[in-house]
């Protein structure tokens, strides 16, 4: 089984496939063995085929068409196939919408960064345009990436000592206190592009604590 924090609702969390870096089998097959609803981005749709994935929403623009929808049906009999040509929205989050849409409440998302960087920025930072609607975790073979909450509820999590974490603001966070970090902040302030909490670490086995009163702050585990 996979070593990352993946959030369990009281409705398991649907999953989408980007198109981004393929991550290890072994995660793939830790979230699909749990997965109920399974959504591929259009770009990713011949990487699951090669797979063998089960999948249940095929959703995109559609722009290259890659892979004819026959072909699609032959090997997905039960496939929704969802065209979402809005140029406004990335694919994920037009998964996200559709999702939000049907209910769900929690999401993880896989192969959503490396490869193009352009793609990896967004997709990390667009997660916090859904903070109310949607819990959503992206996860790669490195790194779980997921929003905090903000005050008055204070983020708290069992670690063990030595746990690589940074706190990467998403534009200006401030009124943060962190406890059990090796580097702890006390009602402090960060900035992207200026201020970041990098390559922290859990300093003792125990409850790591976080809270902030102010802007947008992402957590993101990390393995080495």
């Amino acid at each position: 089984m996979s070593s990352h924090h993946v959030v369990r609702d009281k409705q398991e969390p649907a999953l989408i496939i980007a198109n981004g870096e393929a991550c290890n089998q072994s995660l793939l097959n830790d979230l699909l063995e749990w997965s109920p609803f399974v959504v591929v981005l259009d770009g990713a749709i011949h990487r699951v085929l090669d797979l063998k994935i089960k999948v249940d929403v095929l959703l995109g623009d559609f722009d290259r068409n890659e892979v004819s929808e026959e072909t699609i049906r032959e090997s997905q009999d039960a496939i929704e196939i969802v065209h979402t040509p809005d140029q406004n929205k990335t694919d994920l989050e037009k998964a996200i919408d559709f999702l939000i849409e049907r209910g769900h409440r929690a999401v993880n998302v896989i192969w959503a960064t490396g490869r193009r960087a352009d793609h990896t920025i967004g997709n990390i930072t667009s997660i916090v345009r859904f903070r109310n609607k949607i819990t959503i975790t992206i996860l790669d073979d490195y790194s779980t990436i997921y929003l905090l909450p903000k005050s008055p509820e204070i983020f708290q999590k069992w670690y063990s000592k030595g746990t690589p974490i940074s706190l990467i603001p998403l534009g200006d966070v401030t009124g943060l206190t962190t406890e059990n970090l090796v580097y702890n902040l006390k009602n402090d302030s960060l900035s992207l592009g200026y201020k970041i909490s990098s390559s922290n670490e859990v300093e003792s086995d125990g409850i790591v604590k976080i809270s902030y009163e102010a802007g947008d702050l992402l957590m993101m585990e990390c393995l080495d």
